[in-house]
Parts: C-alpha cells; sequence; structure tokens
C-alpha cells in the first residue's frame, strides 16, 4: 500500500478551514498508538472485546478536535475532489482509481514499501504514498489534505488478517475521525453479519459497526464475488489444460465485474442519499462454480480438467490446520468450507441501488458476456503473437 514526505505534512489539514498542525497530527498518532496497545491480540471471534475503541467518550473527543480546528477558520479549504484510495493495485482498487480520475478527482494512492513499485497507477496521473496497515503509524500523514477516503484493501493470502482487516482498519478509521476525514467508504463482504463462524467475515462485519459508530460520514458496499477472479481460478487453466479445482458445493455467486463496481461506488459519492447506508452490490446472476466452468469450457472451446474437493475434506483440514498456531491464519480461511456446506446464494435485489446510484441496470456487464470478450481478445492475442501455449503471460 512513494514515501511521505514532509511535504505533505505541510499541507492542508483535511478538516474544513485550516492548515495542518503538529497538535492534529499527533493526536492522530497518539490514538492509533492506544489502539494498537488494546487491539494488538488475536481476533476474539466477536466485536466485544473492541467495544472501548468506539466509545461515544472517545468519539467526542475527536469532535472536539475537529471543531477547534474549524473555528479558526483559516487556511487552506480542503478540495471536495481530494480522494484517498487504500489498495489501489488490487483488483478493485486499481479500477476505482481509474474512474475517480476519469471523473475529475485528485487522487492518492496508498501503496506497501516493496521492490516493485506501482508505476501505472502515476503513469494514470495519480500520486501516491507508502502505507502499510501492519504499521498504523504510517497511516495519518496520508490522510493529509484529503476529504473522502476510499477503502478498497483486504489481506492477501500470505497475509494475517487480522493485522490487515482489523487492527489496520481499526487504526484507518481512527485516524480519519482525528484528521476529520469528510466522506468514508468501506467494502465489505456480502451476509458478513450471517456467519460470525468464518473469522474474515466478522472482521468485516465488527469493522461496519466500529465504522458506522465513529461519527464519519459512511458509506458501506457489501459484495458478492469478482469476475476477474474466475480468470485466474478457470478461464486460463481451462484455456491452458491445466486442472481445475471445484468444490462440491452448490452455492451460487451473483458475480460483479469490478469496473461496474467501482462505477457504482463513483456514483454513490455524488448522492448524498447513500450517507450512513450499507447496501450490496451483486450481479446480475447468481452462479455455481459448475456453471462458471461451464460457460468457460464453451467459450474456450475446450474441456476442462476438473478436480472435484469435498466440502467435508476442506472442513477436515481446517480441524487439523486450528491445532497448529503457526496454521491458524490458514485455518481460518478454510473457514469458508462451512458457506460451501450451506449451498447458500450471495445475490440481491438491485433494483432500489440502481434508482439509488442512478444506473442503468443493462449498464451492468453479465458473466457471459465477460467471458466471451475475455476469450475473443485472448484468442486473438495469441493467433497475432502464434503462440501455442503460456495463455496466461497475457494480461487482458
Amino acid at each position: 500500500m512513494e514515501g511521505i514526505a514532509g511535504t505533505f505534512v505541510q499541507s492542508a489539514l483535511p478538516c474544513q478551514h485550516r492548515t495542518c498542525s503538529s497538535q492534529t497530527m499527533g493526536r492522530a498518532l497518539q490514538r492509533v498508538q492506544t489502539s494498537k496497545s488494546r487491539s494488538d491480540r488475536r481476533f476474539a471471534g466477536n466485536c466485544k472485546p473492541f467495544s472501548s475503541l468506539k466509545s461515544g467518550k472517545a468519539h467526542k473527543q475527536n469532535r472536539g478536535c475537529l471543531v477547534q480546528v474549524q473555528a479558526a477558520a483559516q487556511g487552506t479549504p480542503v478540495p471536495k475532489d481530494s480522494m484517498l484510495v487504500v489498495g489501489s493495485t488490487g483488483t478493485l482498487g486499481r479500477q476505482v482509481v481509474r474512474k475517480a480520475l476519469d471523473a475529475g478527482y485528485d487522487v492518492r494512492c496508498t501503496v506497501r514499501p516493496r521492490q516493485t513499485p506501482a508505476d501505472f497507477l502515476r503513469d494514470w496521473g495519480a500520486t501516491t504514498v507508502q502505507v502499510d496497515l501492519n504499521d498504523p503509524t504510517s497511516i495519518p500523514a496520508a490522510l493529509v489534505g484529503i476529504h473522502t477516503v476510499v477503502d478498497c484493501a483486504t489481506a492477501r493470502p500470505e497475509e494475517s488478517a487480522q493485522k490487515i482487516d482489523w487492527d489496520g482498519k481499526v487504526a484507518l478509521i481512527q485516524c480519519a475521525q482525528a484528521m476529520g476525514i469528510q466522506r468514508y467508504m468501506f467494502f465489505s463482504i456480502h451476509n458478513c453479519d450471517k456467519h460470525p463462524e468464518v473469522p474474515l467475515m466478522q472482521m468485516k462485519r465488527c469493522t461496519e459497526q466500529y465504522l458506522a459508530d465513529s461519527g464519519l460520514n459512511y458509506t458501506i458496499f457489501r459484495l458478492c464475488g469478482f469476475m476477474q477472479a474466475i480468470i485466474g481460478n478457470y478461464a486460463v487453466p481451462i484455456l491452458e489444460d491445466k486442472q481445475v479445482w471445484g468444490t462440491s458445493d452448490d452455492t451460487k455467486t451473483a458475480y460483479l465485474d469490478s469496473q461496474d463496481v467501482a462505477r457504482m461506488a463513483l456514483a454513490a459519492l455524488r448522492s448524498d442519499a447513500t450517507q450512513g447506508k450499507t447496501m450490496t452490490l451483486a450481479g446480475p446472476k447468481a452462479w455455481t462454480v459448475e456453471e462458471v466452468i461451464a460457460l468457460c469450457e464453451k467459450y474456450a472451446d475446450a474441456e476442462a480438467d476438473v478436480t472435484r474437493v469435498p466440502v467435508w475434506l476442506l472442513k477436515s483440514t481446517r480441524n487439523i490446520l486450528k491445532s497448529f498456531q503457526w496454521a491458524r491464519d490458514a485455518a481460518d480461511r478454510l473457514a469458508f468450507a462451512d458457506i460451501l456446506s450451506s449451498s447458500e446464494t450471495f445475490s440481491a435485489p438491485m433494483d432500489e441501488t440502481y434508482k439509488m446510484l442512478d444506473v442503468d441496470p443493462s449498464s451492468i456487464t453479465t458473466l457471459e458476456s465477460y467471458l466471451q470478450e475475455y476469450y475473443t481478445n485472448i484468442m486473438k492475442k495469441l493467433k497475432q503473437a502464434g503462440a501455442q501455449s503460456r495463455q496466461s503471460d497475457f494480461y487482458v
């Protein structure tokens, strides 16, 4: 999530009427450090151990800070088109960045310190700042001069969900409180409130509650699934005659193109009706894994080599891994097997949401058209390159 220089600290504070003060930055850092000392333990599976972090007293202290800064009524106002995108290199984050830039926003992107820089974000016209949610003290300076925060981040498979999706998010929200952020958008998971047994979903639900109690002007979108994930999991392996892994369940997911999600997110920021709302974004139709594989076979004109993993085996593996401290994160991710065993449908009615966002339902990409376009484009590239294999080297 390039280094943040002292120039950001001297920019306008994201409160309405004042330049940044070291005192306000200090309050943000102190709040983060206090939060970390309280939450620096394994996620307990419910929100109660952390209720003290969202007390009304703490919220009043943040409001007091904001009022004091606004009362000074001097300096440069923070422009409403200033946006910070957290998780800007991910499947959704990069699309939010592009749509926001196209809409005229001044976009700042958080990037993690790493050897491979996110040059494509700067090429598009965004600025980058180094922020690591594992290090909450890196957050406050990135919020200087920002009006709107769009949080698209989530832990990668090799990372700790506890540190990113709970500790890091609590710190980010607290910094947003202390720095007077005017609009905050968070992306969660559909039905996270119905599955407290799945650690990541419970963390998302607790983050929703924490954000709602923070006093920030928020909008929460619960997502069902991205079409982009289908490419790596099914489309490319089928095209390359590689093994495809499936499960023996009837769970259905209403996938959305991440570009459509980004478009609806920008529409929500333009509407006052979305403030303080939690909404689910779902695709036009819900699909089982078996149906998705069949679609890929159809458009690839190939037969998939499918290995189906019984859900009971995933649940048994999770129970074994839970007994080892070093494997707890892997076990937590396998908790999704409990959802698979229930054959749940991840979808929701979208008519009211489309009206609220002023989005034409016919403009939403269907999975059929998405996969058909993908295979048409990649076959064209392969033909031009004279390639016989290594199709996954082509990015569409």
